[in-house]
């Protein structure tokens, strides 16, 4: 019998806590016998401290197994996921897995919600309205084996004490912790039985990993696990300097994932969703070779077998479809201002961070647990690093459904963008592959 409190003095004096420790602390937690106050002391204990590779991997199994775990070996011979570590404008899986299955490879994900300045994906798809993100383990199998493809949240049964932790962490000051995030991500693609997952793990200033050092050490840590547990696994350090695309906002970014489902599309963010496909389809045995891969995601995209296929997802989980087909039926916000560049020059920066947080503040995301989500608001970045842009142009479009949020977010955003006189390189969409 272990007590709480010893469990974080010991790690916040930088000890290690035993297998044993660990599974004690998740199971309690997951039963709410540990109070949520300290949960999140050890959580910062955690982040000041970290945790060694055994203790991650200790931590990620308890997580995993603090629930059931998925058998999806009758469902498919192979069921991919893909996960991306957070970042400001991602709507990839939206696009991404939809296309994956299109190509006939079927792919189960459990999403998440927004963690501080980063969208989550539930959020986002909860903007077609009647869109239902809680499946039952039933429901998820059932969906996945007739359509080849589930988008759900966690359900009670897979992973709960990493859904407990996760929400604390989001309101704590404790999500950019690599073991934190490691055991998060993976518990949840162990739980949910998928056979083999991409990561795409971001780094820059929109990242929880600000560095790709740092990113590269997060993608190691968690390609370690999957492997430790039979999954295969490979991780894509992905730039997050700026937002990925161009819309920041849950309907803003369903319209935009749409539109590039269609065929359209910013370009930045078309590229990284095929490159990401690419992967998977190779990972999971689809495709033999990249550029092979490459080959069948854009006859996908462009005979819209894509866009069936999300179509279908949101038919299949209670959504109005008409708000697909037609995307000015989505949310709007009630009032929008195009704000115009305050000097001519080539961008240098767009801030992904402020941009994130500018979003938030507006209420596209949660500033503390349980706080309401509005899917109208948001932003629309017009341009990217290394543009030029002439005084007076469009810069930037703020959504809002406030007039003081909206000048808030307008300063913010404002800041966010920072010119050069000098010619400026275009951002990176990809660093490396961790395999």
């Amino acid at each position: 019998m272990y007590r709480m409190v010893d469990l974080i003095t010991k790690k916040r004096d930088g000890g290690a806590l035993s297998a044993e420790e660990i599974r004690w602390f998740v199971e309690n937690f997951t039963a709410g016998d540990v109070p949520d106050y300290q949960a999140s002391a050890l959580a910062m204990a955690i982040y000041f401290r970290g945790m060694s590779p055994r203790e991650t991997a200790d931590l990620t199994l308890a997580m995993a197994h603090s629930g059931d775990v998925l058998d999806l070996s009758h469902v498919a011979p192979v069921v991919v996921d893909k996960h991306s570590t957070g970042g400001v404008g991602d709507k990839t899986t939206l696009v991404v897995e939809p296309l994956v299955a299109a190509c006939g490879l079927p792919v189960g994900k459990m999403s998440g919600r927004g963690l501080g300045y980063s969208g989550g994906t539930l959020d986002k798809m909860e903007s077609i309205s009647g869109f239902r993100v809680n499946l039952t383990t039933e429901e998820f199998m059932s969906q996945l084996k007739e359509l080849g493809l589930a988008l759900a949240g966690q359900s009670a049964d897979l992973a709960p004490a990493d859904g407990k932790l996760y929400s604390l962490r989001d309101v704590t000051g404790t999500v950019p912790s690599i073991p934190l995030i490691a055991s998060s991500v993976m518990s949840k693609k162990i739980a949910a039985g998928a056979h083999a997952i991409v990561l795409d793990v971001k780094a820059g200033s929109g990242a929880f990993m600000p560095t790709v050092k740092e990113a590269a050490v997060l993608a190691q840590t968690m390609v370690k696990i999957g492997k430790s547990v039979g999954r295969k696994t490979v991780a894509l350090i992905s730039d997050m300097n700026q937002p990925l695309g161009f819309a920041v906002g849950n309907a803003l970014e369903v319209r935009e994932a749409i539109d590039t489902l269609k065929g359209g599309g910013p370009e930045d963010f078309r590229e990284h969703c095929l490159h990401v496909a690419s992967h998977l389809l190779v990972l999971g045995k689809q495709c033999k070779t990249l550029n092979a891969a490459r080959s069948a995601g854009e006859a996908a995209l462009a005979d819209g077998r894509a866009f069936d296929k999300f179509r279908a997802l949101v038919t299949a989980q209670g959504g109005d479809v008409s708000q697909v087909d037609d995307v000015e039926l989505l949310p709007k916000a009630s009032l929008m201002e195009t704000v115009p560049a305050p000097k001519s020059g080539y961008l240098k920066e767009i801030n992904a961070r402020e941009v994130g947080f500018a979003s938030v503040a507006l209420g596209a995301g949660r500033l503390k647990k349980g706080d309401p989500i509005d899917p109208a608001v948001g932003i629309v970045v017009h341009h990217k690093v290394g543009d030029r842009v002439g005084k007076g142009e469009p810069l930037f479009t703020i959504h809002a459904n406030s007039a003081e949020r909206l000048a808030e977010a307008r300063a913010q955003v404002l800041a966010a963008h920072r010119f050069s006189r000098d010619k400026v390189k275009r951002l990176p969409l990809f660093y490396k592959t961790i395999v």
